[in-house]
C-alpha cells in the first residue's frame, strides 16, 4: 500500500474563502450553461476564432469542473488554485473587450461600470491563489 503525503494544514478563513470561490464558480458555470448564456456571449470578444457560444459552454464545463477541484482535491488544492488563477487571467480579455467594445451584459451598461467591474478580475485571481496556499507557504517568505 502506497502511503500519501499528510494534506498541509489550511486556516478555517482559507477554508471559507476557498469553498466560496469553489461555490462562485460551479454557480458561474451552471449559469453560463443554463440562463445567463445569452449575457456571457456579450464577453466574448469578436476577434475570437471561435462561436462565442462554444467558448460560453466550454467555459461553463471549466468553471464547475474547477468549482469542484477546489472542494473534492484537496491535496492538490495549490496546484489547483493556481489553476483557478489561470482562468481568471485567460478571460480577463473577456472583460476587457466588453469594456473596450461597450457592450452591456449583467447590468453593466456604463462605461464606468463596467470599467469598475475591470478590478474585480485581480481580487479573484489573488483569492484562488491566498485561498489555495497552505498558511506555512506564508512563513517561508
Amino acid at each position: 500500500m502506497t502511503r500519501t503525503a499528510p494534506v498541509p494544514p489550511s486556516t478555517p478563513a482559507r477554508t471559507v474563502a476557498r469553498w466560496t470561490l469553489a461555490g462562485f464558480l460551479a454557480f458561474a458555470g451552471v449559469s453560463h450553461l443554463l440562463w445567463a448564456r445569452r449575457e456571457f456571449r456579450a464577453q466574448v470578444p469578436p476577434w475570437v476564432p471561435i462561436d462565442a457560444d462554444a467558448v460560453v459552454v466550454g467555459s461553463g464545463v471549466v468553471e464547475v469542473g474547477l468549482g469542484a477541484a477546489l472542494v473534492a482535491l484537496p491535496r492538490e488544492r495549490s496546484r489547483v488554485g493556481w489553476i483557478v488563477a489561470a482562468f481568471f487571467a485567460a478571460v480577463f480579455p473577456g472583460n476587457i473587450a466588453q469594456w473596450r467594445e461597450r457592450r452591456d451584459a449583467f447590468g453593466l451598461t456604463t462605461d464606468r461600470a463596467r470599467f469598475l467591474r475591470l478590478w474585480f478580475q485581480p481580487l479573484l485571481i489573488a483569492l484562488a491563489l491566498w485561498s489555495t496556499r497552505a498558511p506555512r507557504d506564508d512563513q517561508s517568505r
